[in-house]
């Protein structure tokens, strides 16, 4: 057996479902679950059209490149929504189309990381557990950066050593992150890419739960970044985007990967013979979603909703915030994370997420400790239910 799975760590889950195996919860109220971030509000007509009329489709083997169409209408896209000029995105050389974000950060990986026993992957702490397991089984080490409440729950990457930078061949961002719902601002990610030049390493910004934000602020991403400083081609630049939550479509696995030409040559070439390419129908299916934003729209919408009931109901006994975007709600505990999940569903049968579970220790210091993360997906009057019995169950504390 490949000896670096040796390495992997217990998903999050399996944590919390251990967690919960002796609580014995009151049955006289509904579970509600707070702890996946599944999106539950409903899937887009526009998407699920395409789907039932295009069933034919699935006689024909798709091509790991995707349809020019749906490369257009995803360069399309990211100019509109990122404000790149036109043309910035070549709809030939620099998108693949994914199954998902998820299983497209793992596989990048194992593309572009050149095993050594000093390479590492620099990821933020808390963190999407993928990249842990993607650096690990890419022969590379983790490295781990703090995101603190200490500091708005922001990288500090001034703070990581040179010899670090000199190591790294690859720094996942998640921006807005998971699970804070911080964003890193244009002028960091500017800064970044500076470093990437100088250490020769690439950036791969997961931006997955970009379109969930409030107020009309837009949350900027690594592309836009790269081209207001005068990185035109994107050197060292690739974004991953996805469907799932900005479209509410996590079960049909669609999302792309989009940058640097050279590193998605290189990519490519290893999802040619990795095997993992977009089903026909799906990638119809995409072209309409991309090419629609009403239903996004709407979408925000029902997540400002919930956000603005839910936190006036919990701001009376703990520091709930609305994050910059994204759906989760960071809450900061004043007692033990785990304690608090346990006898959270113990007592109120609702189910959130340990932030411990979603870090790692590093010089004594696990960031997620006194958090949990809520995830606002179910519907809302569940949202509303569940944050009056979180504040029954802080108020007995």
């Amino acid at each position: 057996m490949n000896p670096d799975l040796s390495k992997l760590q217990p998903y999050p889950f399996e944590k919390l479902a251990a967690l919960k195996a002796d609580c014995r919860p009151p049955q006289d109220l509904a579970h509600i679950a707070l702890s996946i971030g599944e999106p539950k509000h409903p899937a887009p007509e526009v998407a699920l059209q395409p789907l039932r009329d295009n069933l034919a489709a699935i006689n024909s083997y798709p091509l790991t490149k995707g349809m020019p169409e749906l490369r257009q209408a995803i360069a399309s896209w990211l100019q509109n929504r990122f404000s790149l000029p036109a043309g910035a995105v070549n709809v030939d050389n620099q998108i693949i189309p994914v199954n998902g974000t998820r299983e497209a950060l793992f596989a990048f990986a194992q593309a572009v990381v050149q095993r050594s026993n000093d390479a590492l992957v620099l990821m933020p702490n808390p963190f999407y557990q993928i990249y842990e397991g993607a650096a690990y089984l890419a022969g590379a080490t983790p490295y781990f950066y703090s995101t603190t409440r200490d500091n708005n729950y922001q990288p500090d990457f001034g703070a990581i050593p040179e010899d670090i930078w000199q190591r790294c061949q690859l720094i996942y961002v998640c921006t807005p992150g998971n699970p804070t719902g911080a964003v890193i601002s244009e002028a960091e990610l500017a800064k970044l890419i500076e470093k990437s030049k100088q250490y020769d390493f690439i950036i791969a910004s997961d931006e997955c739960y970009s379109e969930i934000y409030f107020d009309g602020v837009k949350p900027p991403g690594l592309l836009q970044a790269a081209v207001n400083s005068g990185n035109d081609d994107f050197k060292n630049c690739v974004v991953f985007h996805s469907l799932s939550k900005r479209s509410n479509l996590p079960g049909m696995r669609s999302g792309f990967v989009a940058g640097d030409a050279k590193v998605m040559k290189s990519f490519l070439l290893y999802r040619t013979y990795h095997g993992c390419a977009m089903p026909p129908v799906h990638q119809i299916a995409s072209i309409a979603a991309w090419n629609d934003e009403v239903h996004v729209e709407q979408n925000r919408q029902l997540y400002q909703e919930k956000f603005d009931a839910v936190l006036n109901i919990l701001a009376p006994v703990c520091e709930a915030k609305k994050p910059e975007a994204g759906f989760y709600i960071w809450l900061h505990t004043n007692i033990d994370d785990a304690d608090f999940a346990q006898a959270l569903f113990d007592q109120q049968n609702v189910t959130v997420l340990p932030g411990s579970y979603l870090s790692r220790t590093v010089d004594d210091q696990n960031p997620g400790s006194n958090h949990v993360r809520m995830a606002l997906v179910a519907p809302f009057n569940e949202c509303i239910d569940a944050a009056n019995r979180i504040k029954q169950f802080i108020e007995n504390l």
